[in-house]
């Protein structure tokens, strides 16, 4: 593992802590995209099945199992907790997002690296979690007062993305037997999805001013 994969993983996490504590200390789930975070669970369902089949390591687990458990976690707080559910604003949550399911699928069929279930399982996760965040980032154009740990979730989760193109890139040149063409450019996809986000996060910050998008 590298020093922009274990980067990754720790920024990822400190996005879903950040959403987590929006939501427990809170009790408030504003902001947050719901079909966002239904795409994430099925990500990371899909993703991760080897679970069942193969061990790499026992931090590879934990993560795993992490990731799966949160995003279940975060879906069934946002749909069925009776104070948090009251405050989703679905009225501003407006994506289609399961129209993004049946292209990245049909996809991952053709595109993939093996033709196996997992394989393709895994290869359709990626596409999936590169158009992800597209509901998140439509809501919050809609969104007249971004409150911060909204904006700073949604900045970790690209921050993470981009932590993780720069690992697929650093593989690239150091472990040439290892690429894999398909998650680099699932990356970049992604990156490019936030850089507009990252502008007017880093304007805000810089200026003391409140998160706002244009709409």
């Amino acid at each position: 593992m590298n020093v922009f994969r274990l980067a990754g993983d720790m920024t990822h996490l400190l996005s879903i802590i950040v959403l987590l504590l929006k939501i427990r200390t809170m009790k408030s789930c504003a902001g947050i995209s719901l079909k966002t975070q239904e795409l994430y669970a099925v990500v990371f369902l899909t993703r991760y099945l080897d679970l069942f089949t193969r061990y790499y390591s026992f931090y590879n687990t934990i993560m795993k199992l992490v990731f799966i458990g949160t995003s279940i976690c975060i879906v069934w707080y946002m749909r069925f907790h009776k104070v948090v559910k009251q405050t989703y604003n679905k009225d501003q949550d407006t994506f289609r997002h399961y129209f993004l399911i049946p292209p990245c699928f049909v996809l991952a069929l053709f595109v993939h690296r093996t033709f196996t279930v997992m394989e393709v399982l895994w290869t359709f996760s990626l596409y999936l979690e590169a158009v992800a965040i597209l509901p998140q980032l439509i809501m919050l154009q809609q969104t007249k007062n971004i409150d911060n740990l909204t904006g700073n979730y949604v900045f970790l989760l690209g921050a993470y993305r981009l932590l993780y193109l720069m690992n697929w890139i650093y593989r690239f040149f150091i472990e040439t037997h290892k690429v894999r063409w398909i998650p680099w450019l699932s990356g970049l996809v992604q990156t490019a999805l936030y850089a507009d986000f990252f502008y007017y996060y880093i304007k805000s910050w810089k200026n003391h001013e409140k998160l706002k998008l244009p709409a």
